[in-house]
């Protein structure tokens, strides 16, 4: 979507329908207010709106039954949310099915709105189609979404730098689908992190059989796999010196060479590298080679981490709540009003990964349509570990916020201390020192 965004503001309400439009217009929308049943058919019927925002009960009508009428005549072409007291869930829930693409409750938080909205929008685009938001609806996002068409058919070497769980993978898969030559060919990813030497070479280049104990028969690695398609080497800040200088060697030859074996194999593939270090640092310590921090540099994208694009923080939540009704077959739950608001002001030190496990476990504790924000983010049949204690001090309590900081990182990033430091910001010996400090060194 480009220029001013369009909103459809149906309120009969004088003094909420007043409000919402000087909030929307400071926000740098153009809004267009309907009071009424009658007034708002029409202006639907003519289109030209990037969302519609109704309030189910109406003076004259019911913005429910406005809403089927247009599905039907086909006059609903863009993102339409309603605004429904706690009593009448059920029937935006119903609405839902019939193909609104949101609702929110009364009472609603105003920045939660206008956030919904621009994901809605982005996510929408103009009638007549848009390209729908993909990897999300920030500034942010969009500015790196923006560059990966050219990219796509251009670059052959990528390099992807952000935190662990900020979706580097996402935009590399993004990468490969977006270029005609690779789109229908492999697209294969390993951990370069999570290896030995040996099976990390074995894992890039394959190996003949008997080249090492339990080589039974011969094959091919990651490199061969993805010939023609798109190869994702994550965490390649983690690969070992002598690996390095093997790795430097395939993407200057253009071909490798199995463990065992002796006959160079051509591949031809686009490289994308990934990780949360700073290389350029590394390469300066020492610990990272320069030709081959030059071989991979050659187009840089950084991702930045969710509390930096906040904007994509209900946009993907939307997303996750989707993908969780539509492997289960059920009706898509709802998130509260509180449970936006928490959502919003939680850090995410675990980035994207930390959200999407966050929703899927508000899902399967949520019994009903709606999600209630003590279910995003607290654990059943544990105490929360936080509150103060008898004594109320508040150094007792600071040293129990910080430890379950830290466990919580600690989780997203299976116990690897490494990992957690970067994510945090801190040296591996500086997060040694607080987990003694705290006891959790056990």
């Amino acid at each position: 979507m480009t220029g001013v965004p369009r909103l459809c503001l149906i309120e009969d309400d004088p003094i909420m329908g007043e409000s919402l439009c000087d909030r929307f217009e400071l926000e740098g929308f153009s809004v267009q207010w309907l009071q009424s049943v009658a007034e708002a058919r029409p202006a639907l019927q003519r289109g030209g709106c990037d969302a519609v925002i109704s309030d189910i009960r109406l003076a004259d009508g019911q913005g429910d039954a406005l809403f089927q009428e247009m599905m039907e005549a086909g006059s609903v072409t863009c993102p339409w949310l309603f605004i429904t007291g706690y009593g009448a869930v059920d029937r935006a829930v119903a609405l839902l099915k019939l193909g609104a693409t949101d609702y929110i409750t009364k009472p609603f938080d105003l920045d939660a709105l206008v956030e919904k909205l621009r994901g809605l929008i982005v996510q929408g685009g103009e009638t007549g189609g848009a390209q729908t938001a993909r990897l999300g609806v920030s500034p942010a996002m969009r500015r790196v979404e923006s560059l990966l068409p050219r990219l796509a058919t251009q670059a052959g070497t990528v390099l992807l730098t952000g935190e662990s769980g900020v979706g580097k993978e996402a935009v590399a898969r993004e990468l490969h689908r977006l270029d005609p030559a690779t789109a229908d060919q492999p697209f294969v990813a390993v951990n370069c992190g999570g290896l030995t030497e040996t099976l990390l070479e074995a894992e890039l280049f394959g190996h003949e059989k008997g080249a090492f104990t339990g080589a039974v028969r011969s094959r091919a690695g990651v490199f061969e796999q993805a010939h023609g398609g798109t190869l994702l080497l994550d965490e390649v800040g983690d690969m070992p010196m002598v690996m390095q200088i093997k790795l430097l060697r395939a993407i200057q030859d253009r071909q490798v060479v199995r463990v065992g074996g002796d006959r160079p194999i051509p591949v031809n593939l686009r490289l994308i590298c990934a990780t949360h270090r700073d290389l350029l640092q590394m390469v300066r310590e020492g610990s990272f080679r320069e030709d081959l921090y030059y071989r991979i540099h050659v187009i840089h994208v950084r991702i930045p981490p969710l509390r930096e694009r906040r904007e994509d923080i209900l946009w993907l939540a939307g997303r996750f709540l989707d993908e969780y009704a539509r492997a289960r077959n059920e009706p898509r739950k709802q998130l509260t009003a509180a449970a936006e608001q928490a959502l919003l002001r939680h850090p995410w030190p675990g980035n994207i990964r930390e959200l999407r496990h966050a929703i899927e476990r508000a899902c399967i504790l949520s019994t009903g349509p709606l999600i209630q924000a003590e279910t995003v983010f607290d654990e059943p049949g544990t105490e929360p570990g936080t509150e103060p204690d008898e004594r109320g001090r508040l150094t007792h309590y600071l040293k129990a916020c910080e430890a379950d900081y830290i466990r919580r990182a600690l989780d997203l990033h299976d116990g690897h201390i490494g990992h957690t430091a970067a994510n945090l910001g801190i040296s591996r010996k500086n997060l040694w020192e607080r987990m003694k400090r705290l006891g959790m060194s056990d």
